[in-house]
């Protein structure tokens, strides 16, 4: 038996593999999805679920689905973690002359899609970019990844707006844990998402994970579940960080080195880290 994920068209009659929250209800893990849960699922926006599907060699169905409701039980499926990619704000601090910073060039890429490349690139379930200021510019530098994108037309607001968005979205709702990244954060690899979410599975879902730099805390984080709604509540130019300090929930640190630190608001800053700032 393996899981992956496939399109909401080709879901009917398969197993869900993780819990899926909607405004009406919730689809508990080991669902089997008919044609008026597909409806459902299309009218909350969700394009993909996770199923778990038979291998050629697999057993017969019936005993398939009871070796799934065993793994269920004993919690054998690991958490299931999306990433929220933060990428509508002003960037005030670039300057009238600045350029816009997500579309500074680091490699001959501009600095949004490196960055989103390196989230759908990782092992997230899923990655939703909320996108705002100049988005017409990040959606095109993002036309061609498998991503969802949503759009925060509240982003003048400050950070709260755009993690209220992120996490309300489908894909996100129904993960167990939400990996929030900073778009301008240069250094950030694949491999450091996936470390910061073998970490999260290893710790059952239950834990904090946030990316450090020689015990510096920084970022990405990773928040479970259970912090949902205090996120949605969150108002102004706020993260998540009083969050995590209010939670009492426990914290695993993962040292990423000097990507969790490095972040370019400035055209220096990027220059600094090695990137080319765009045109104004």
């Amino acid at each position: 038996m393996k899981f992956g994920q496939l399109s909401i068209d080709d879901a009917n009659g398969r197993v869900l593999a993780h819990p899926l929250r909607l405004p009406e209800g919730t689809f508990s893990k080991g669902h089997v999805l008919k044609d008026c849960d597909l409806a459902r699922l299309k009218q909350a926006e969700l394009r993909h679920v996770t199923d778990a599907r038979m291998n050629s060699d697999d057993v017969g169905e019936d005993q398939a689905a009871w070796m799934l409701g065993q793994s269920i039980a004993t919690e054998d499926i690991k958490p299931i973690v999306a990433i929220v990619l933060l990428a509508a704000g002003m960037a005030t601090r670039m300057g009238p002359n600045g350029g816009p910073k997500l579309l500074a060039e680091f490699d001959g890429m501009p600095l949004v899609r490196r960055a989103a490349f390196a989230a759908s690139n990782s092992h997230a379930e899923s990655v939703i970019v909320v996108v705002g200021h100049r988005q017409d510019d990040i959606r095109k530098a993002l036309s061609d990844l498998q991503l969802n994108i949503v759009a925060n037309r509240d982003y003048a607001s400050g950070m709260a707006s755009s993690l209220v968005i992120g996490f309300a979205s489908a894909e996100a709702n129904g993960a167990d844990g939400v990996l929030v990244m900073l778009a301008d954060m240069p250094g950030v690899t694949s491999s450091d998402l996936n470390r910061l979410i073998t970490a999260f599975q290893d710790g059952k879902g239950a834990s904090i994970v946030r990316a450090v730099s020689q015990g510096k805390r920084g970022n990405p984080v990773i928040l479970p579940r259970s912090l949902n709604n205090a996120v949605l509540r969150l108002k102004g130019d706020v993260g998540a960080r009083y969050l995590i300090k209010a939670s009492g929930l426990p914290v695993i640190e993962v040292e990423i080195g000097d990507a969790a630190q490095i972040d370019v608001d400035t055209p220096e800053a990027i220059i600094a880290a090695g990137g080319i700032p765009a045109e104004s």
